[in-house]
């Protein structure tokens, strides 16, 4: 369906133009990013959100504005609009920014701008929404042009003398449509659909889940039956994670704004709205549960460590330093131990320990990237995190010598007398070596030159070298197999 355009007045012969806030002039809502803060701040007070909305709706926004203030510099504004306004400005038009939000917020977003005339926004004891908001600009203005975005705003378009609408909703332009309802402009700034929920889920981390495989591949003893389990754990294993990245980057939504690179994803940018977010997540748990009757209990297990494990992460274990590195390594041999226990295969004690040096070295590297890639752009303290921009020679020195500790423990393995059991000729495995010091100290190399994506995995993942390198541990450990 398409909105039916009619043509714009010139600004010296228009009424007031008023502008919604959430939505429209935000990409986001204010309300629900002030909520993500809020709980991150004190994730144990989430009672009294409930206790605040059981007095009104107006009432909630007051108080979490009042406890969770937004930078209103980072807010991700629809630029296009934002544009337009500017222009108008220029042009002598009147501008008010009449809103649901809580008056303290637009009154703040509203001095920042720079453009409006006056703020019309929810006071603590009337929520300025629909029908209220309508009264409230008649009885103002008598006649205004409007700029809506939800089903919210269709009484103030159908009753604006000229009706604009900025990344409209579904519904609303269905209403409209229906209403054959004529719309003189249409701001849109969001990215496509498909783009934004891929890059929400962080589909490319699944990659990390391959690591389930490990231990069924490296018992030699591969069945039909324990290859239909994996793939129902790794299904499982990616949703869990899916559902925990969104939680995790909808909490962060205020941090990530702040951040050079992060600020580009779906809910801080506000191209994925959070309740959106949270509907996806939930589905995605839901998903994850229907599948769990047909995996082993075992596995059921450590998918709820890991469920616990991240949402601490999350909530507050990601602000101290080294916990946290810990913490993300444990979590890829917390992968080994679920696909072990998916496909009732046994984690040996070398495997486990080769990892977990492995994965702490690449957990310092991610956390050296970051803060590396921070002092490029003049920044001394990553937002949110328990590092310091001076800690970078301690986090290289750390993440190094896990890095040789993880060698060690995989030549050690080889030496075994009993990894014949396994390997034909073990001493072929030797050739594995030279290939993951070269790896790990590329990569190493390349964090240091702020060449490195702040995930390691995901870069071996995208990294041709990085890709040959692990095609050449593969052949080497199938050269060692062969009679």
């Amino acid at each position: 369906m398409s909105l039916r355009a009619v043509p714009a007045a010139p600004a010296e012969s228009a009424p007031p133009l008023c502008v919604d806030l959430d939505g429209t002039l935000v990409k986001s809502d204010t309300l629900f990013d002030a909520l993500c803060q809020l709980v991150r701040q004190n994730p144990l007070g989430v009672g009294k959100i409930f206790l605040w909305a059981a007095r009104g709706r107006a009432q909630l926004k007051t108080e979490v504005a009042r406890r969770a203030p937004l930078s209103v510099a980072q807010l991700p504004y629809n630029a296009a609009l934002l544009h337009d306004l500017q222009e108008q400005r220029k042009q002598g038009r009147k501008i008010y920014l009449a809103t649901g939000a809580d008056a303290s917020v637009a009154e703040r977003i509203a001095a920042h701008l720079g453009l409006f005339d006056g703020v019309l926004a929810t006071d603590g004891e009337t929520n300025l929404t629909a029908g209220r908001k309508l009264a409230r600009l008649q009885q103002t203005f008598g006649v205004f042009d409007y700029v809506g975005n939800s089903r919210a705003d269709l009484v103030l378009l159908t009753h604006a003398r000229r009706a604009m609408v900025a990344n409209p909703t579904v519904g609303l332009r269905l209403a409209l449509w229906l209403r054959r309802t004529p719309i003189s402009r249409v701001f849109l700034d969001r990215q496509p659909t498909r783009r934004v929920l891929m890059k929400a889920l962080r589909v490319h981390q699944w990659a990390k889940n391959i690591l389930l495989a490990a231990p069924l591949l490296m018992s030699h003893k591969v069945t039909p039956v324990k290859v239909a389990a994996l793939a129902g754990a790794f299904v499982c294993f990616s949703f869990i994670a899916s559902a925990s990245y969104l939680i995790n980057d909808m909490l962060d939504v205020e941090s990530d704004r702040r951040h050079p690179s992060k600020r580009h994803r779906p809910f801080a940018s506000g191209d994925l709205s959070v309740a959106g977010g949270l509907v996806l997540a939930c589905s995605l748990a839901v998903a994850a549960c229907a599948l769990l009757p047909f995996l082993p209990v075992g596995f059921r297990i450590w998918l709820g460590v890991y469920l616990l494990a991240t949402t601490s992460y999350t909530l507050y274990l990601k602000q101290l330093a080294v916990v946290d590195v810990l913490l993300l390594s444990g979590l890829y041999t917390l992968r080994l131990l679920a696909g072990g226990a998916a496909t009732a295969t046994d984690i040996s004690y070398w495997l486990a320990s080769f990892s977990s040096f492995l994965f702490l070295s690449l957990a310092m590297v991610k956390r050296f990237s970051e803060l590396e890639n921070l002092r490029e752009g003049g920044t001394t303290a990553a937002h949110g995190r328990g590092y310091l921009v001076t800690d970078l020679e301690q986090i290289r020195s750390f993440g190094t010598a896990s890095a040789y500790a993880a060698v060690l423990v995989f030549m050690l393995y080889i030496a075994r007398p009993d990894v014949t059991e396994l390997y034909r000729h073990p001493g072929r495995l030797w050739l594995i070596v030279p290939i993951i010091l070269y790896w790990l100290h590329r990569v190493w190399l390349l964090a240091s030159r702020a060449e490195l994506d702040d995930d390691p995995v995901v870069f071996a993942m995208r990294d041709p070298i990085s890709l040959i390198a692990g095609l050449g541990v593969l052949a080497v450990a199938i050269f060692a197999a062969q009679a």
